[in-house]
C-alpha cells in the first residue's frame, strides 16, 4: 500500500505548487492591476513637472512686460527730446557779428514793418516802402568799399503769363514794381547769383516774416559785402520784389523782362511759411547738383531735406514761391529757403517782429551771406552748364551737417541694398524642401497678419475721426497738439497690438517665440525693401529713408542673433537692438517732427470739405506703422501684453470722452501763442446782367468763408445771425457760383455764408465796357473789352454751349482752364498810375442763340484804403470772438452775357 500511495502523494504535491504558483501568479497580476493606475498617475505628474520646467524655461526666455514697455517709451520720448532740442537750437558755435550784424538787419525790420500793411497798388508798398529801401540802399552805397560798384534800378514792368497752380489760371500784372540791385567788382563781371525777397504783404497783416525778416537780411548783406575789400569774380543782384503775394508777378516781371536777367546764373529765394526759428532749404535745382554743394560746403548752420522738397513739390502743401517762376520761366536754378517755425500765425496780424527772434536773423544771415559769397567768389557760375546733370539726394544730420549724393548714386545704393535684404530673406528658402516650404508659407500668413492689422488700424482711427469731425469737435489738437498723440496714436498702437496678440495667442499658440521673432523682423524687413525699391522706380529721391530702414535693422540683427538663439529674449537683447536701431528711429522721428510742424498750421487754412481729422488720423496712423513696424516682433517675445493694452486703452477712452464733452477747443486768443481761427469777411455788391445788357438782378450782403472744416459752428454762439439759415446758394450758370474768389478755389471752400447787409459805394466803382465786336476771317468772333477798377481784380469766364475760345490776349495767348471748376480765371493786379486794362478773347461759335456764347464777371477787390472797409463791416468786426482772426475787405460782382 504504501509503494501504491507515494506517486498519489507526488502527484497531490505537484498539484498543490501548481496551485500555490497560480495563487501567486494571480496575487502578482492583482497588485500589478492595483499598481498601473498609481504608475499612471507618477508618470503623468511627471510629465506635467516637464512640462512646466519647459515653460518656465521658455517663461524665462521672454521679455518682461513692464520693464520693456518702460525701455521703449523712455527710448522714443528720449529721441523725441534730441529732436526738439535740435529743432530749438537756433545756433550752433559763435557767429562774427563783423560779418553779419543781426541787430543792424533787426532795425531794418522794425523800421519796414512800421509802415505797415503792404498791400500791391497802396501808397504803403509802392511809395513808402519803396523809398525806405532806395534811402538805405544809398546810404549802404555811399559807405561802400571802392573795390565794387553798385547800380539800382527801380523796374515797373507790365506783363502777362499763365501758371498751373490749384488747377491753372492765368494773371496779368501792370506798373508794379521791383527794385534790383547790383553789386558787382569794378572790372564788371559777365555772370551773376541773385538774392530774392518780396516787401510787399497781404492785407492787414504786418509781413514780418513774410517777408519782411529776408528783405532786411539782404540789406545787411548788401551792406556787408559793399564794405568787404575782398573782391568778387561775379555780380550778386539783390532783388527787392514788390508784387509777390499777388502770385508771384514781380518775379515774372523782372525774369522776363529785365536787361540784368539774363546773366544770372542761380539765385537764392528767401521766403516764409512761417514765423520766425530755422529757415529750411525745402527746395533745390532743377538739376545743377552744384548748388546744393555750394550750400553744404558754405552754410554754417544747415537746414534742408529732399524730403520737404517733395512734400511740398507734390502738391499736398497748397503754396508756392518765386522759386517757381525763375525755374519755369527763367530756366535759372536755384535754392528756397523758408522759415516754417508756428504757421499758426503765418498771413495773420500776428505776424509781428516781436516775435522773431535776434538769433533767428543772425543765423539766416550767417548762412545766406555764407554761400553768396561762396558762389560770388568762385568761377563756378562760369561753367555752371557742365555740371548740369542730374538730381541730389540731401538730409541735414539734426542741423550740424548736411550729406548729400547724386540722385543716381542714391538709386544704386537703395537697390543693392534691398537686394541685400532679399537675400537675407532668400537664405531660409534655401534650406531643406521641407523647411523651406514650411518658412514661406509662414511668411506669407504672417505678411497677410502684418497688413491686416495695418487695415484694421486704418480702418478704426478713419471711424473715429469722421465720429469727431460729425460731433463738431474737428481741430481739438489744433491748439493742443498732445490730443492728437493721446487720441490718435494710443487707439493705432493699441489696435496694432491687439491684433497680433490675437494672432500669437490663437493662431501661434504652439509656435516657438524666437522663430516668430525672426518671422515678424523679415515682414516689416520685407515692406521697407519693396517700398524702397518701388519710389526708387518712380524717380522719388525720399527712398533714401527705405534704404536705411534697410540697412541698420540688418547690422542690428548680426549684433542680437547669437543673443536671442542662445539666450533667448533678454533685456541685454533688447539694449542691443534700440541702440542698433538708434539712426534710422533718430532720423525717421526728425522727418515726423518735420512734416508735423509744417502739417498741423496748414490744417487750419485747408477748406470747407476735407475733415482735418481724417488727414491727421492717417498721419498718425502712418506714423504708428512706421515707427512700430520692427517693434511688433516684440510682442510674440514678450510674456504678455495685458497691462500695455489696458494702458493704452483707457488713454484713448479717456481722451475720447474728454474730446467729445468739447473740453478742447480749438482756437485761442492768448497773445504769447496764439492759435486763431481763419475767415475771410468780404461786404460786396453782386450785379447780374442779361445778354441784352439789362440788370436783371442784384443784391448786396456780407461774404463768409470759413477757411476751416468747422465753418461758421464755433462762430453760432457767439454771432446767432451766422447760422445755416444765411448758406449761400451756388448761382447756376454763373462762373465760380457768382462770387468774388481770389483765387479759383471755390471748390475747396464749397461751404460758405451770405448775410445780407446794405450795399457799399466804393469811390472807386468799376467801369467795364466792350470797345468792339468783328467777325474774323477765320470765322470767330473778336471781343474786346476795357475795365478801370481797384488795384486788385479777377476776370471769370464761362463758356456756353457750343462755343470755344480759341485765342486770347492774356499769358501766352493760349487759354488756359481751371480743371477744378472747367472755368477760366484770370488775376489782375496793379501799381499806381497803370492804364486802364484792355485784353481781347477770340470765340467760335453761333452768337445767335438766345442765351449767348460766353457769360464773363469782373470782380473787383478793395484791399486798402477807404474803400476797403464799410460801416456795416465794421460793427460786424467788432463782435467777433478775439479768437479768430478775419481777413476783411470789400469787393463786388457784375455778370455780363456776350
Amino acid at each position: 500500500m504504501e509503494r501504491s500511495s507515494a506517486p498519489a502523494v507526488n502527484a497531490v504535491r505537484r498539484l498543490r505548487s501548481q496551485a500555490s504558483s497560480l495563487q501567486n501568479n494571480n496575487h502578482y497580476h492583482q497588485q500589478q492591476q492595483q499598481q498601473e493606475p498609481q504608475k499612471q498617475r507618477w508618470e503623468k505628474e511627471e510629465d506635467e513637472w516637464d512640462s512646466k520646467k519647459k515653460q518656465a524655461r521658455r517663461g524665462a526666455s521672454l521679455l518682461p512686460e513692464l520693464l520693456t514697455a518702460l525701455v521703449l517709451l523712455l527710448y522714443l520720448l528720449g529721441l523725441r527730446g534730441l529732436v526738439q532740442m535740435s529743432f530749438q537750437q537756433l545756433l550752433t558755435g559763435t557767429s562774427d557779428p563783423s560779418e553779419f550784424n543781426a541787430p543792424r538787419a533787426r532795425k531794418y525790420l522794425e523800421n519796414i514793418t512800421a509802415i505797415g500793411p503792404r498791400t500791391v497798388g497802396s501808397p504803403e508798398n509802392e511809395i513808402f516802402t519803396v523809398d525806405y529801401l532806395l534811402k538805405q540802399i544809398k546810404a549802404i552805397e555811399i559807405k561802400s568799399n571802392h573795390a565794387h560798384t553798385i547800380s539800382v534800378d527801380i523796374q515797373r514792368p507790365t506783363g502777362t503769363f499763365s501758371i498751373n497752380f490749384i488747377g491753372g489760371f492765368t494773371s496779368y500784372y501792370d506798373n508794379i514794381t521791383n527794385i534790383a540791385v547790383k553789386l558787382e567788382p569794378r572790372r564788371g563781371a559777365k555772370h551773376a547769383v541773385m538774392l530774392n525777397c518780396h516787401f510787399d504783404s497781404l492785407p492787414n497783416t504786418p509781413g514780418a516774416s513774410d517777408d519782411a525778416i529776408s528783405c532786411s537780411v539782404m540789406l545787411e548783406i548788401l551792406h556787408t559785402l559793399s564794405k568787404s575789400s575782398e573782391p568778387l569774380q561775379q555780380s550778386v543782384i539783390f532783388l527787392f520784389n514788390g508784387a509777390e503775394e499777388s502770385i508771384l508777378q514781380a518775379s515774372h516781371g523782372f525774369i522776363t523782362q529785365h536787361p540784368w536777367a539774363k546773366s544770372v546764373k542761380a539765385f537764392i529765394n528767401l521766403e516764409a511759411a512761417g514765423v520766425g526759428g530755422k529757415e529750411l532749404v525745402f527746395q533745390t535745382g532743377p538739376e545743377n547738383p552744384w548748388l546744393v554743394q555750394a550750400y553744404i560746403s558754405a552754410a554754417k548752420h544747415p537746414f534742408g531735406c529732399i524730403v520737404a522738397q517733395e512734400v511740398f513739390q507734390s502738391g499736398v502743401i497748397p503754396a508756392d514761391t518765386d522759386f517757381r517762376i525763375y525755374r519755369d520761366f527763367g530756366n535759372v536754378p536755384g535754392i528756397d529757403l523758408a522759415f516754417i517755425e508756428n504757421g499758426y500765425i503765418y498771413h495773420t496780424k500776428y505776424d509781428t517782429v516781436d516775435r522773431i527772434l535776434t538769433d533767428s536773423i543772425q543765423r539766416a544771415g550767417d548762412n545766406i551771406l555764407a554761400v553768396l559769397k561762396y558762389l560770388a567768389k568762385s568761377d563756378i557760375l562760369t561753367k555752371s552748364q557742365e555740371y548740369r546733370h542730374g538730381n541730389v539726394i540731401f538730409f541735414d544730420v539734426l542741423g550740424m551737417f548736411i550729406l548729400a549724393y547724386p540722385a543716381r548714386v542714391g538709386a544704386i545704393m537703395n537697390c543693392v541694398i534691398a537686394s541685400v535684404a532679399m537675400l537675407y530673406i532668400s537664405k531660409k528658402v534655401l534650406q531643406p524642401r521641407k523647411k523651406a516650404i514650411n518658412y514661406m508659407k509662414e511668411f506669407a500668413i504672417a505678411f497677410g497678419f502684418t497688413v491686416l492689422s495695418f487695415f484694421i488700424t486704418l480702418t478704426g482711427i478713419l471711424l473715429v475721426a469722421l465720429f469727431i469731425s460729425f460731433i463738431g469737435q474737428s481741430l481739438c489738437w489744433y491748439t493742443h497738439y498732445y490730443v492728437s498723440y493721446f487720441l490718435y496714436g494710443s487707439a493705432a498702437l493699441a489696435t496694432l497690438i491687439f491684433v497680433h496678440t490675437l494672432t500669437k495667442k490663437f493662431y501661434y499658440k504652439h509656435t516657438n517665440e524666437q522663430f516668430l521673432g525672426e518671422l515678424f523682423f523679415d515682414v516689416p524687413l520685407a515692406l521697407w525693401s519693396i517700398s524702397g525699391v518701388l519710389l526708387t522706380y518712380q524717380g522719388i529721391c525720399s527712398a533714401f529713408v527705405c534704404a536705411m530702414w534697410v540697412a541698420f535693422p540688418l547690422l542690428t540683427k548680426l549684433m542680437t542673433y547669437k543673443e536671442l538663439k542662445e539666450k533667448g529674449a533678454t533685456m541685454k537683447f533688447v539694449t542691443v537692438y534700440l541702440l542698433g536701431m538708434f539712426i534710422p528711429y533718430l532720423y525717421l522721428m526728425y522727418l515726423i517732427r518735420l512734416v508735423f510742424e509744417m502739417l498741423v498750421p496748414i490744417m487750419g487754412r485747408s477748406g470747407s470739405e476735407a475733415p482735418p481729422d481724417v488727414v491727421m488720423g492717417i498721419f498718425i496712423v502712418v506714423i504708428s506703422i512706421l515707427l512700430s513696424s520692427y517693434l511688433l516682433s516684440f510682442i510674440y517675445l514678450s510674456r504678455s501684453t495685458k497691462v500695455t493694452l489696458i494702458s493704452l486703452t483707457t488713454i484713448f477712452v479717456v481722451t475720447f470722452i474728454l474730446v467729445c464733452s468739447g473740453l478742447f477747443f480749438p482756437f485761442s486768443s492768448e497773445l504769447s501763442d496764439p492759435r486763431p481761427k481763419r475767415m475771410l469777411v468780404q461786404h460786396l455788391n453782386r450785379r447780374f446782367h442779361s445778354l441784352d445788357g439789362h440788370l436783371e438782378k442784384s443784391d448786396s450782403g456780407i461774404w463768409i468763408n470759413g477757411m476751416d472744416y468747422s465753418g461758421i459752428s464755433l462762430v453760432t454762439p457767439h454771432l446767432p445771425e451766422f447760422n445755416d439759415s444765411i448758406a449761400a446758394t451756388c448761382e447756376e450758370g454763373s462762373p465760380l457760383c457768382g462770387f468774388p474768389w481770389i483765387l479759383p478755389v471755390n471748390n475747396v471752400f464749397r461751404k460758405t455764408w451770405y448775410l445780407p447787409a446794405p450795399a457799399i459805394a466804393p469811390q472807386n466803382p468799376v467801369r467795364f465796357q466792350l470797345l468792339s465786336k468783328e467777325p474774323t476771317q477765320w470765322d470767330s468772333t473778336n471781343l474786346t473789352f476795357e475795365v478801370i477798377g481797384s488795384s486788385h481784380m479777377a476776370l471769370y469766364l464761362r463758356l456756353h454751349q457750343g462755343s470755344t475760345l480759341s485765342t486770347w490776349s492774356l499769358g501766352n495767348g493760349t487759354p488756359m482752364v481751371n480743371s477744378l471748376n472747367g472755368d477760366y480765371f484770370v488775376y489782375y493786379a496793379r501799381g499806381l498810375h497803370a492804364r486802364p486794362w484792355r485784353f481781347w478773347i477770340e470765340l467760335k461759335g453761333s452768337d445767335k442763340s438766345r442765351k449767348g456764347m460766353v457769360t464773363l464777371a469782373i470782380v473787383n477787390h478793395y484791399f486798402f484804403g477807404e474803400d476797403q472797409k464799410s460801416s456795416p463791416l465794421h460793427a460786424l468786426l467788432e463782435r467777433f470772438p478775439s479768437w479768430i482772426y478775419p481777413l476783411s475787405w470789400t469787393s463786388t460782382y457784375d455778370q455780363f452775357i456776350f
